[in-house]
């Protein structure tokens, strides 16, 4: 029997702790956040749940939480990862987050690369696992491009497209959080070209994308995330030599922020404003309303209508089989926002992430990871890969594969 901390109770670490007071291995889950009312609210919802008030700004209040429990699921804002990490070495548990942690004071490549070494080196010695990056996006797509690997004798390119098409009738342009979105979307990118990785301006690289549901072409450009940079390091042991890896964002979000870049409101230079110094990113999260979380707030804004309640997510892995050139296609079909209301009381997007947490929790629950050390959700075996498919499938998450010659 399991025991687990869930370290942030929004809208994905309230899905994990749902979804985990079904597991029969599971014993226990201290809900923890500062927020003490959510933690009561969520606990009220569960047969296993402990509500716990914490301050996770410090190390020691989590190794406290900590003692005794089995694995911390860190549903908390990216700046919290280290801390986290930390802890879960203090607390000799084992850990899971759904995006590579920041490291202050190194670069973000050179931080993940140390994840991947050190930090690794450090979850060995105590015999434990850390599992890094594992929602939708990175989490979800990693395992779908792991499953295309089968297919192939060898790789050259990965393209990875996300498209996010849901809009409202009110003003939203995102379903989940503008301040890591404005950051990501700030940040530069970092593709794997011709085995090396290398940095690419926000909203760089445009590609024109069809999708096989939908006549649209959409516009997808340059993003910051974890899966180029995680692919390009695991190129030779998990993505058959791989020399390109792309991952490519289009929908609505993307289109009003490249506008807000372009000008420079994502900026944090401050500028002078009427005799004040103003830092654009701040006045722009200031007037950005934030993603809903809650039932009443999804619910308000779906019964006013959707304009839009569309998107994909698709990988492409290019590379031989059996002599001959192929594109091996890969969609991962997930509920609209709409159905996911429907299903879960969540958004499309929180419903998609948050399950995607909840399966690789599921992995570890059920022992089902094996690995010492620290991994990412793109290192999974072909057997985790398989337990994973087989799990998500009864969330209405499935995989739809076609290898065509080119």
């Amino acid at each position: 029997m399991k025991k687990l901390l869930i370290l942030g109770v929004g809208a994905q670490g309230s899905t994990v702790a749902k979804r985990m007071d079904e597991e029969p291995n599971v014993s226990e889950i201290i809900c923890a956040d500062y927020d003490e009312k959510a933690v009561n609210e969520l606990c009220k919802l569960l047969k296993k749940g402990t509500p716990l008030k914490i301050d996770a700004t410090k190390v020691l209040n989590i190794v406290k939480a900590a003692e005794g429990v089995d694995l911390i699921v860190n549903a908390l804002p990216m700046a919290f990862g280290r801390i986290v990490l930390e802890a879960a070495l203090k607390a000799k548990t084992n850990y899971q987050d759904f995006a590579a942690a920041d490291t202050p004071d190194i670069d973000w490549v050179e931080g993940i690369k140390q994840m991947l070494t050190e930090t690794s080196e450090k979850f060995k010695a105590i015999g434990k696992t850390a599992l890094i990056s594992t929602g939708s996006a990175p989490g979800i797509i990693c395992v779908a491009a792991r499953y295309a690997m089968r297919k192939l004798d060898s790789c050259e390119t990965i393209n990875m497209y996300v498209w996010e098409g849901v809009k409202a009738k009110r003003f939203l342009p995102f379903w989940w959080s503008p301040e890591v979105a404005y950051a990501d979307m700030s940040d530069d990118a970092f593709p794997f070209i011709n085995g090396e990785i290398v940095a690419s301006k926000p909203f760089e690289l445009p590609v024109y994308k069809k999708f096989k549901h939908d006549d649209r072409v959409i516009k997808h450009v340059e993003h910051a995330h974890d899966e180029t940079v995680l692919m390009g390091l695991n190129s030779e042991k998990f993505f058959k030599g791989v020399k390109n890896v792309y991952f490519k964002y289009g929908g609505y979000g993307i289109e009003f922020a490249e506008s807000l870049y372009k000008m420079g409101m994502l900026s944090e230079e401050a500028v002078e404003l009427d005799e004040q110094r103003v830092i654009p990113r701040k006045l722009a999260l200031k007037l950005t309303p934030p993603a809903p979380k809650y039932q009443d707030e999804i619910k308000e804004i779906l019964d006013e209508g959707l304009l839009d309640d569309s998107g994909a997510m698709l990988v492409e892995a290019i590379g031989m089989k059996d002599g001959k050139k192929v594109r091996v296609e890969t969609y991962v079909n997930s509920l609209g926002c709409v159905d996911a209301f429907e299903k879960s009381g969540l958004s499309g997007e929180t419903y998609f992430t948050g399950q995607g947490g909840s399966l690789f929790t599921k992995l570890f629950v059920n022992d089902k990871i094996t690995q010492k050390g620290l991994i990412s959700s793109d290192m999974m075996e072909y057997d985790q890969v398989d337990y994973f498919l087989a799990e998500a499938a009864k969330l209405d998450i499935t995989l739809d594969t076609n290898v065509i010659e080119i």
